[in-house]
C-alpha cells in the first residue's frame, strides 16, 4: 500500500492513549465486524507472549479500540472508554489469552469470532500510527490495509472464465486468488463492492459458498495505477529540479496524486486538521479529568506562569510548550486528538507548530502549510521505516515528530527548501536511539516530557538550519539509520513495559495503585 500523508502521517482523529493500540485495534475490529456481517456473539483474542500486547493491551487501549471496532464505532466515538462494558452488556462473550506462537510482529492480533451460524478467524498487525494490515483470514494468507472496498468470495473452483467475467463486467482494481488446499478465496479490490446482482448476472452463484464485504477504514482510498511523483527526499529534490519550491507545495503535489484529490481538497483537509487541533488545545488549557491517569491538569499552571512572568524567558518556546502539554493532557483524558504521527507523540508536531503560529501572529492557513511540510517529512519516514514504538522505540514516535516539527518551523520562518530538509535531518539525528519505556504502562510519563523535548529540539534545529548549519548526513540516510538502530533496541525498551523507567520501583507502585479494582 502506498503511503498517504492523511492515512499514515497526520491522522487518524481519535481518542485513546496510543494509536498503535487504540486506533489500529479499532480498525481491525471494524474489519472483523464486517467479516461477521455485524453479528458477533463470541470473540477470542490471542496475543503472543513474545510481543508487546500481553503487557499493554488493557492499559494502552487495545481492548478499548478492538471492542469499539467490533461494535462499528469510529475512532473518535465518545463511548470508547466504556466499550468493554458496553460490548459485554450487549451479550458478547469475550476471551483474551496469551499464547506462545512467536509472531514476527510485536503487535499481532489473532482473533476468532463466531455466532450461532458461522465462525471465522482473522490475523492482523498494527504497523504504527493507527495503520494496520490483515495478513490472514480463515487460513488464507493475504494483505488488506483498509484502503479498498474488498469483496471476498469463498469458492472451491474459480475458473479463468469466472475471473475474466469479473474483470470484464465489474469495475475492479485488482482480483487476487488465495488458495488453501482445494479451497480458494477470491479477493476483489475496488472503489465499491461487487453486488449480489453482479455476481448473479455472471452466473457465479453455483460456484459461491459465501460472500463477505469489508469496508475501507482509511480516509484516503487506493486505486489502480497510482503514479507517485516521488517517495524519498532524494527523489523529491530531483522532482523539484532546482526550482526550490516550498516543501508544503511539494507535499500537495504528492498527496494530490496519491489520493486523486484536487490541490484545494488537499489543503482543506489539512486546514480541517488544524481546526481540530486548535479545539483540543483549548480543551486542554481549560482543564481535563480522567480517573485512569498518572498526571492531572498541569498546563493551566504553565499558562498562569507565562501570563504572570513567573517563568524563565523562553520566548516562542514557552507557548509551544503550553500547547504541547495541553494536547498531551487531552490525550490522557480520552479526549479527541490527531495522531500526528502517533497518539503517543500527538503533541510535539501540531502543538509546537500552532504555538509558533500564534506567537508569530500568523494564520491557520500558515499553520496548514507548515503541517503539510512536516507531513511530507513524515511520509519519507513512513515509506522507509515505521512510527511504531513497539518496533523501533520512541525515536519512531517522538523522534519522528521532532523532525516533522523542525520542517514545519522552518516553513513558518520563511526558510528555503534546503533549510527545511536540513532542519529535519538534524532533529532526527538528535533522537536516534530514544527508548520507549512508559511508566505504569500508561502513555503519559515520560511521553509528556519527550513531546516537549521533541519541539525544543525542533526549534533549535530550525534556527540552526535557517542560519545555514550543515546537517552533514542526508535526510534519507538518517531515516534508514534510525530504522536500523530502532530495530536493534532490546525488546524491553520498545513499549513492552519490561525495561527502563517502566520497571522502576515508583512505576510499579503507580501501576499497582491505578490497577486496584480492575483486571490489569
Amino acid at each position: 500500500m502506498q503511503v498517504s500523508i492523511f492515512n499514515d502521517v497526520v491522522g487518524p482523529v481519535m481518542r485513546g492513549p496510543s494509536s498503535s493500540h487504540c486506533a489500529a485495534a479499532l480498525r481491525i475490529g471494524r474489519l472483523t465486524r464486517d467479516l461477521m456481517d455485524g453479528e458477533i456473539s463470541e470473540i477470542l483474542a490471542e496475543f503472543d507472549v513474545h510481543g508487546a500486547l500481553p503487557t499493554t493491551h488493557e492499559s494502552q487501549g487495545s481492548d478499548m479500540g478492538l471492542f469499539g471496532g467490533l461494535m462499528g464505532w469510529d475512532a473518535d466515538d465518545e463511548r470508547l472508554p466504556n466499550s468493554s462494558k458496553i460490548i459485554q452488556d450487549s451479550g458478547t462473550t469475550i476471551h483474551i489469552k496469551t499464547v506462545d506462537v512467536k509472531d514476527p510482529h510485536p503487535n499481532t492480533y489473532r482473533l476468532t469470532v463466531s455466532n450461532t451460524e458461522e465462525k471465522h478467524t482473522l490475523i492482523a498487525i498494527s504497523t504504527g500510527g493507527g495503520m494496520i494490515e490483515v495478513i490472514e483470514i480463515d487460513g488464507f494468507k493475504l494483505s488488506i490495509g483498509g484502503d479498498y472496498y474488498v469483496t471476498l468470495i469463498y469458492t472451491d473452483s474459480p475458473t479463468e472464465e469466472t475471473i475474466q467475467g469479473l474483470r470484464d463486467s465489474c469495475q475492479t482494481d485488482e482480483i487476487l486468488i488465495h488458495s488453501q488446499g482445494e479451497k480458494n478465496l477470491v479477493e476483489i479490490r475496488a472503489s465499491k463492492f461487487i453486488t449480489d446482482k453482479e455476481l448473479e448476472s455472471l452466473k457465479l452463484t453455483e460456484q459461491i459458498q459465501q460472500v463477505k464485504r469489508l469496508s475501507p477504514t482509511l480516509p484516503v482510498a487506493s486505486r489502480k495505477g497510482i503514479q507517485l511523483p516521488f517517495t524519498t527526499c532524494e527523489e523529491m529534490l530531483a522532482y523539484d529540479a532546482g526550482k526550490n519550491r516550498p516543501l508544503w507545495e511539494l507535499a500537495i503535489d504528492y498527496e494530490k496524486e496519491r489520493g486523486n484529490l484536487s490541490r484545494e481538497k488537499v489543503f482543506d483537509k489539512m486546514l480541517n486538521i488544524v481546526t481540530i487541533v486548535r479545539r483540543s488545545i483549548a480543551q486542554g488549557i481549560q482543564g481535563t479529568k480522567y480517573e485512569d491517569r498518572i498526571l492531572g491538569h498541569q498546563c493551566g499552571r504553565f499558562k498562569d506562569g507565562i501570563e504572570s512572568g513567573a517563568l524563565l524567558d523562553g520566548g516562542i518556546l514557552n507557548r509551544m510548550v503550553l500547547y504541547v502539554t495541553a494536547l498531551m493532557e487531552v490525550k490522557s483524558s480520552m479526549g479527541v486528538i490527531v495522531a500526528a504521527p502517533t497518539a503517543g507523540a500527538c503533541a510535539g508536531f501540531p502543538g509546537g507548530t500552532l504555538g509558533a503560529v500564534d506567537t508569530l501572529g500568523l494564520t491557520d492557513e500558515d499553520a496548514a502549510k507548515a503541517m503539510l511540510a512536516g507531513g511530507l517529512i513524515g511520509l519519507f519516514i513512513a515509506t522507509r521505516s515505521t512510527f511504531a514504538a513497539e518496533v523501533s522505540g520512541c525515536q519512531a514516535e517522538g523522534g519522528s515528530a521532532s523532525g516533522m516539527a523542525a520542517a514545519a518551523l522552518v516553513t513558518l520562518g520563511g526558510g528555503t527548501l534546503e533549510q527545511t530538509i536540513a532542519a529535519a535531518s538534524m532533529a532526527l539525528q538528535n533522537c536516534i536511539g530514544l527508548t520507549c519505556d512508559p511508566v505504569a504502562n500508561r502513555v503519559e510519563v515520560p511521553c509528556l516530557g519527550r513531546n516537549v523535548i521533541a519541539i525544543s529540539n525542533a526549534l533549535s534545529c530550525a534556527n540552526m538550519a535557517i542560519a545555514d548549519f550543515d546537517p552533514v548526513i542526508p535526510l534519507d540516510e538518517v531515516i534508514s539509520t534510525m530504522d536500523e538502530v530502532g530495530r536493534s533496541l532490546p525488546r524491553e525498551l520498545r513499549c513492552t513495559g519490561l525495561g527502563g523507567l517502566s520497571v522502576t520501583k515508583t512505576s510499579k507502585a503507580i501501576e499497582q495503585s491505578l490497577c486496584q479494582g480492575c483486571n490489569c
